[in-house]
């Protein structure tokens, strides 16, 4: 008996001085440099962040899309964020996102639960207030807002500039007309409807689309524009910021120089380049419009200098909700937790 215990003791006491030896050598590392104490007790205690949860509570324009929780980071490299419509998930959700457009027809489709004290609620809408009722029905339940105007909690433009990480190998396209338009909603009480018709009393506008009985397919929509020198980019209603796929996708992207009708030119060069568009406010009337058009378009050298931002820039548009949604996820973090609008309706009205 009395050997064995002599050699539990003996072994206890090898272990003890091996644990003790292994200390000794780390704390001789470290104190050597060959390990960074700050970059161990970093590594040691840094807590792995919880992902954010975003609730969709109605997918856009009534889509049955449902999105995989993992869709933010296989598709758009976001992580730490969980996209989902499962409502089941409300009470655990970060924030809770509401598309208008679906808002505007429902009011009883807003959640029945009580909110948990942390949620926060946010409205999206990329309509013009002209296109967007209903809204004072919602003053004082959302938080944060997501739409195209620049003062918006998380800013959601139709499209942007981005700068080019190489030299740009952009051409003009072949031209064979001088201007068109695509346009499916055509009331002739607009403005844009009047302006429409007192230009075409001077330039022959090609027409397409469902106003104008030629209807376009997607596919065929860019190829087409890209063929005239200039592309009529008329806003359905004139507000600050309001500035559409007219101008990003179907003139800039397709290749065409954009006449613009929307907000004010200052307006549109808070987004793009002074010599990149046209625009109906710089002509005393559609005649002298008119005039400019035709002339520019026999001046080879000085039409081109309406493409020369090409050189430095491209075109990039968001089409896809998963990625406009997952982007909620890197502001997160960055906005005010205490807001709340009051008065939404007047919030979205004013220029």
């Amino acid at each position: 008996m009395a050997f064995l215990l002599q050699n539990l003791l003996a072994q206890k006491t090898g272990k003890i001085l091996a644990l003790l030896l292994a200390a000794a050598c780390f704390v001789q590392l470290v104190m050597n440099g060959s390990i960074s104490q700050e970059s161990w007790t970093e590594k040691k205690y840094t807590k792995i962040p919880e992902p954010t949860v975003v609730l969709v509570w109605h997918w856009p324009f009534h889509t049955e899309f449902t999105p995989r929780e993992d869709v933010c980071l296989k598709l758009h490299a976001i992580d730490n964020c969980i996209l989902t419509r499962n409502r089941s998930m409300f009470d655990g959700a970060d924030v809770v996102v509401f598309h208008h457009r679906e808002l505007q027809t429902n009011r009883s489709s807003l959640p029945q639960q009580t909110r948990p004290p942390n949620q926060k609620w946010l409205w999206v809408s990329m309509e013009s207030p002209t296109n967007t009722k209903r809204i004072h029905q919602y003053n004082g339940c959302f938080n944060w807002t997501m739409t195209y105007k620049a003062d918006s909690d998380i800013f959601l433009p139709y499209g942007a500039l981005k700068k080019n990480d190489q030299p740009s190998n952009f051409s003009i396209p072949k031209k064979s007309g001088l201007l068109t338009w695509v346009v499916s909603n055509y009331r002739r009480t607009s403005l844009r409807a009047k302006v429409h018709a007192n230009l075409s009393k001077h330039i022959d506008i090609q027409m397409y689309g469902r106003a104008a009985g030629t209807f376009l397919p997607s596919e065929r929509l860019l190829p087409t524009i890209s063929r005239y020198a200039f592309y009529l980019a008329f806003e359905n209603s004139i507000h600050k910021d309001y500035i559409t796929e007219k101008i990003w996708r179907n003139a800039f992207i397709a290749g065409s120089v954009p006449v613009v009708l929307g907000p004010p030119r200052e307006n549109y060069e808070r987004f793009v380049p002074p010599d990149s568009f046209i625009h109906v406010n710089d002509f005393a009337s559609t005649e002298e419009l008119a005039s400019f058009l035709t002339a520019l378009s026999t001046n080879r050298t000085r039409y081109e200098q309406y493409f020369n931002w090409r050189k430095t820039y491209t075109v990039k548009i968001s089409t896809e909700w998963t990625e406009r949604l997952c982007n909620i996820c890197t502001k997160f973090h960055e906005l005010p937790q205490q807001k709340i609008y009051h008065n939404l309706h007047s919030w979205f009205h004013q220029q």
